[in-house]
């Protein structure tokens, strides 16, 4: 997996000050790096804001912030679901965040949906002779039941404080804020997944350390890891994911 790519270092003749140059790499610094994919390492991981003014900063373009709109998709599909960003003032949770690509990646060449979320959980268009499902990428939150999304955000907030000090490689159960018994609609494919339950049917999450290194990246329910993690704001902790070729969270 690649860490932090595309960095040359000119002319220094000891690896200590590369290192100690390398460590200094801001935790804000999702998207200044075309080929980015993991950063976990910090000097610190406080950033002093809470977890909705994270997201909040970091999805619609401001004067002061013009550029960098990574959430933008998660927060419409939020508003969207009609969950109140209040939910990510709350204390004592661990939030996992949506990065763009976690929901759709657009090929500009194609004009199709090639990844994400939109691309993995596409909408149902009818059902064919043998009662598989025919299906379309979506291209925005409305072509979902709301009530579907509304369900995915909430198993995305977990009860508890799930950092990487507190995982391993063995996987650890997280109570979410889905209910148990909760079913997806067969309006998308996440309805026909899981036994046609698409949602992990007690409402919680497993998460672990791919590996016991120390840059080791956290993996949801054996399948998707995290693209950066570890931000500890004034009320919990928040991991984001969306990698590229690793992007969509499975919420089973």
């Amino acid at each position: 997996m690649k860490r932090i790519s595309n960095i040359k270092w000119a002319q220094y003749g000891v690896i200590v000050v590369s290192l100690l140059l390398m460590s200094s790499c801001s935790l804000f610094d999702l998207e200044l790096q075309e080929n980015y994919d993991y950063k976990h390492k910090t000097l610190d991981p406080n950033i002093g804001i809470s977890a909705r003014k994270f997201l909040e900063n970091r999805s619609y373009e401001t004067t002061e912030n013009p550029s960098d709109t990574v959430f933008k998709w998660m927060r419409m599909g939020l508003e969207y679901a009609e969950i109140s960003l209040e939910e990510l003032d709350k204390n004592d949770r661990t939030f996992i965040f949506l990065h763009n690509e976690a929901i759709k990646t657009w090929d500009a060449k194609t004009k199709k949906v090639t990844s994400g979320l939109f691309f993995d959980f596409p909408i149902v268009t009818g059902v064919d002779g043998t009662g598989k499902p025919m299906t379309r990428p979506a291209t925005k939150w409305e072509d979902y039941n709301k009530e579907d999304v509304r369900n995915y955000f909430l198993y995305l907030i977990l009860q508890g404080n799930y950092n990487f000090d507190k995982l391993t490689i063995s996987n650890k159960k997280a109570k979410t804020l889905l209910p148990a018994n909760t079913v997806a609609s067969k309006s998308s494919l996440l309805g026909y997944l899981n036994d046609n339950k698409g949602f992990n049917q007690e409402g919680v999450m497993y998460l672990r350390l791919v590996n016991n290194n120390d840059l080791a990246p956290i993996q949801i329910n054996d399948k998707t890891t995290n693209r950066s993690g570890g931000y500890i704001t004034t009320n919990g902790v928040v991991h984001v994911f969306g990698s590229k070729g690793n992007t969509t969270v499975y919420p089973f």
